[in-house]
């Protein structure tokens, strides 16, 4: 048993307080936003605003010559240009988490993957978003066949680079690089790497996820 200090086990459990009531003011095209007046153990009553997401997964992609399949694209709501790792939501209803990660991988670098691991699961913001990411560590890339994805909107002015994972470390702890997926799943690999069994210790590709679906 893990020595934590307390007798509190060390993994997120699941637990719902009481919501007295609830309301949806907005939806927009993939997220909304929910109001819920939530019963607090001391009786009172509190508001949680929060957006509700339908999920993400994310793909750290290594070649042979450890290098990282990144993208560069314009965030508006950070105002920034951000390198990233393939991403995209989980808004095909019933898609599994590692089609979708297969499909973005493809959408966005046009590469296939033969080995896959579940690299790290994360909840971006849990104050504010129910927003649950898988990032998945794929290896044994290749050019995927046919031609590629047809892009639009921001990502019509995607860059894309292949970039050593050392690089890519320093310019993380730097204070250069900030896209939530891309810093936890550089750290997270290199963390893999270190740790008892290394990349063959971490999750088969479809392993459970019980952060997804929430069911109310």
């Amino acid at each position: 048993m893990t020595d934590t200090g307390t007798d509190t086990p060390l993994r997120d459990l699941p637990e719902s307080w009481p919501v007295v009531s609830t309301d949806l003011p907005f939806t927009g095209k993939k997220t909304g936003v929910r109001t819920d007046e939530v019963r607090m153990p001391d009786g009172s009553v509190a508001r949680r605003d929060y957006q509700v997401h339908p999920g993400s997964v994310a793909v750290l992609a290594v070649d042979e010559r450890d290098r990282v399949a990144v993208i560069r694209q314009y965030r508006h709501p950070v105002r920034h240009r951000l390198w990233e790792i393939p991403a995209g939501l989980l808004d095909v209803p019933g898609e599994p988490p590692l089609p979708a990660a297969r499909r973005e991988l493809w959408e966005e670098t046009h590469l296939r993957a033969e080995d896959w691991r579940v690299l790290v699961d994360l909840y971006t913001s849990p104050g504010g978003t129910d927003e649950a990411v898988r990032i998945f560590l794929a290896r044994g890339l290749s050019p995927a066949e046919g031609e590629r994805y047809e892009v639009s909107e921001e990502e019509a002015d995607m860059e894309r680079a292949m970039v050593p994972l050392e690089e890519l470390r320093g310019a993380v702890l730097a204070g250069e690089l900030g896209n939530t997926c891309l810093v936890v799943g550089v750290l997270s690999l290199l963390a893999a790497r270190g740790a008892p069994g290394g990349i063959d210790a971490l999750r088969p590709a479809e392993a459970p996820w019980s952060a997804r679906p929430i069911r109310d």
